[in-house]
């Protein structure tokens, strides 16, 4: 089965080629709609196709069998990948407001497929779906419940796809089905959240109303007192812009990537040292406060682009956790190898690579299995 996986970005489209599961071709088309770029989705789209008859891969989109969408928001509405109609899209164009910046993108690239292949299968797999099976007690904030009735306002939690990639994935070295094991995963890029998983479904995660809430990352501050953007705006500060773009490592120590701010901390900078202390201990209080919420952790697991290479952020985390039945080899761990867990730690320690394009293409091959 061809199975092509789009990402749709306002100003991007980033693309994914499957063939039975396997990856044939990938690659990005940048600068939609500027200067230097091609005119609009459409184009882009002619040039996906173009790339991809020139590799020999495909010969063109007629031989696909299905396009598999990510789409950052479902709200309640989606709580599983689902065949996209018309009443779909229109469903996903009434949630943009809970992702102004993502869901219109997302729609563009549907659409645009739609218009350039109408009988071509096309598939939703939405962000938040994962965390759609978190209890009321997980999701709900102490605000007024008409919010959450009338506004939507909860916690639906992001990166969906990656956390159900690699839970499925430790489940297969765990040996256990996926319905059966209790997880943290960790999804630690320049976006960062970390996932409580019971029995297979997610039950808590960091992230919340919007990406904006729970862990320290790379420009973004987390969780905070909620009274601070309140002050900010008071004083004249524009409190979107800094929190979500200013903040978190960029924001303590001027820079946003680890690898650049571990080799300042060696270097001496107290502030980059202060900054992935500060970064670390975030996440350690998500492990601690995941492991109270399952009670039974087969296996923490690390995964994203930071937590896949960084040999120290995974150490960091994992120090002082040994009362928890985490003990990490500091020499697998150095190398990078996927258990980096000590023989005798109760509590495995994962490195798990995500792959969201292959989860999409998994999911969508499973929509039209149905």
């Amino acid at each position: 089965m061809k199975i092509l996986v789009l990402n749709s970005g306002s100003s991007s489209l980033k693309y994914k080629l499957f063939e039975d599961r396997r990856s044939m071709a990938e690659g990005v088309i940048e600068r939609i709609g500027e200067e230097g770029g091609v005119k609009n989705h459409h184009e882009a789209l002619e040039s996906v196709e173009k790339d991809l008859v020139e590799r020999g891969v495909l010969a063109s989109f007629g031989e696909l069998d299905a396009v598999g969408h990510r789409v950052v928001h479902g709200g309640e509405k989606f709580v599983r990948p689902i065949r996209i109609d018309a009443e779909v899209i229109e469903a996903i164009r009434e949630l943009i407001p809970l992702a102004p910046l993502h869901n219109p993108a997302n729609l563009e690239g549907i659409e645009t497929m739609a218009k350039k292949a109408p009988l071509l299968p096309q598939v939703a797999v939405f962000d938040t779906a994962f965390h759609q099976t978190m209890p009321e007690e997980a999701y709900l904030y102490a605000i007024p419940i008409e919010l959450y009735e009338k506004e939507g306002i909860r916690r639906y939690g992001f990166h969906g796809t990656s956390h159900r990639y690699v839970a499925e994935r430790a489940a297969e070295r765990l040996g256990k089905p996926l319905e059966r094991v209790n997880l943290i995963t960790l999804h630690l890029g320049n976006g960062a959240s970390a996932c409580a998983v019971e029995n297979g479904r997610s039950v808590d995660t960091s992230m919340g109303f919007t990406p904006l809430a729970g862990l320290v990352m790379g420009t973004r501050c987390g969780d905070l007192d909620p009274e601070i953007p309140i002050l900010m705006e008071r004083k004249g500060m524009d409190a979107d812009k800094v929190l979500n773009k200013r903040s978190g490592l960029k924001g303590l120590c001027g820079e946003n990537d680890v690898r650049t701010i571990r080799a300042a901390m060696l270097s001496g900078d107290a502030a980059a040292e202060r900054a992935l202390k500060i970064y670390a201990y975030r996440i350690r209080h998500y492990v601690g406060a995941y492991f109270a919420v399952l009670g039974r952790v087969d296996a923490l697991v690390f995964t994203a682009g930071v937590g896949e290479h960084s040999a120290y952020v995974r150490g960091a985390v994992c120090e002082g956790l040994e009362h928890l039945g985490i003990r990490i080899d500091e020499s697998r761990n150095e190398r990078g190898e996927r258990d980096i867990a000590a023989d005798d730690s109760p509590v495995r320690v994962f490195v798990i690579p995500t792959d969201e394009e292959l989860e999409i293409a998994i999911q969508t091959e499973a929509v039209l299995n149905l």
